[in-house]
């Protein structure tokens, strides 16, 4: 199974593309499409999901362009959209075979996938239980169900963390780690854990464009030996800012500890820290603004 996107480009007016130029190839597996707000990530999903049409370039599914044959991926796509509308007033199990049999599953084939999937996601004791009284995480791991009902060989879910408490995140993530054998998945996030514990690979996004598509491992070694610790007054923070691209900050007693890439120790005091996914995004996305 393969999932191949070739100098991928939608513009929206004469001067605004939602993406450019994107080209990359995902395989078996969780590919993580990280990038900030407006980063062109939602746009993608939809041309993906043969929602929208692209304005340059190709999309294929195992060689067949998407584009020109949407049938070719509608049978075996299962998509979490961000905005995930439900009907409150169904049961989740009446909800989930409302859903099957749209999808063209016959009763049979639909109750043991109903089976299966309020397991994998969690939710067996709340089967009969209306969908109004589902809490957000929940609902969420019923979007993943729904997408799952047709066993999709490319799962597509865009955003599905945003306004979870840690818990529920913790969870939903459990759940999708768990559908990702001999399928492809693609998880959109601007949330840096949300891929970090899920992800085999993962593509970065900015401003419309395509940053990197590599490896959790690979993209971390691009910081190796460059992260640093120490802590400063807060007056000098500023000054730090403008100098370094800063990971993170935490108030201490003594002033404010900084997270921080740079190619040598910023201070006598500094101590090299091991770097982490969060830190090799932040340093992908600050040199792209350098360019």
């Amino acid at each position: 199974m393969a999932l191949c996107i070739n100098q991928l480009g939608k513009q929206y007016a004469e001067d605004i593309w939602g993406i450019r130029d994107i080209t990359l190839e995902m395989d078996e597996g969780i590919h993580g499409l990280l990038g900030p707000n407006g980063a062109g990530k939602s746009t993608l999903m939809q041309i993906l999901t043969t929602v929208m049409k692209p304005t340059t370039g190709s999309v294929s599914w195992n060689g067949t362009d998407i584009v020109e044959s949407p049938d070719a991926v509608r049978p075996v796509l299962g998509y979490l959209p961000q905005d995930f509308g439900i009907y409150p007033d169904l049961t989740l199990e009446e909800f989930l075979e409302y859903m099957a049999a749209l999808r063209g599953l016959d009763a049979e084939t639909a109750s043991a996938r109903i089976d299966e999937l309020t397991k994998l996601t969690n939710l067996v004791d709340v089967r009969t239980r209306k969908l109004k009284t589902f809490s957000g995480g929940m609902r969420q791991r019923v979007g993943i169900a729904q997408a799952l009902l047709n066993d999709p060989e490319l799962l597509i879910v865009d955003e599905p963390t945003v306004g979870l408490d840690p818990e529920e995140r913790v969870r939903l993530r459990s759940a999708l780690s768990n559908t990702a054998t001999d399928r492809v998945v693609v998880l959109s996030t601007h949330i840096v854990p949300d891929v970090e514990s899920t992800a085999n690979k993962i593509a970065i996004l900015d401003d419309g464009r395509l940053l990197t598509h590599t490896s959790v491992e690979a993209l971390i070694d691009n910081v190796a030996e460059m992260v640093y610790e120490f802590v400063v007054p807060r007056a000098e923070l500023s000054t730090i800012r403008d100098q370094y691209q800063v990971c993170s900050t935490v108030q201490r007693s003594a002033g404010v500890e900084v997270r921080l890439i740079a190619e040598s120790p910023p201070t006598e005091d500094a101590e090299q820290v091991p770097p982490t996914l969060e830190d090799a995004y932040l340093d992908a996305i600050d040199q792209q603004h350098e360019v």
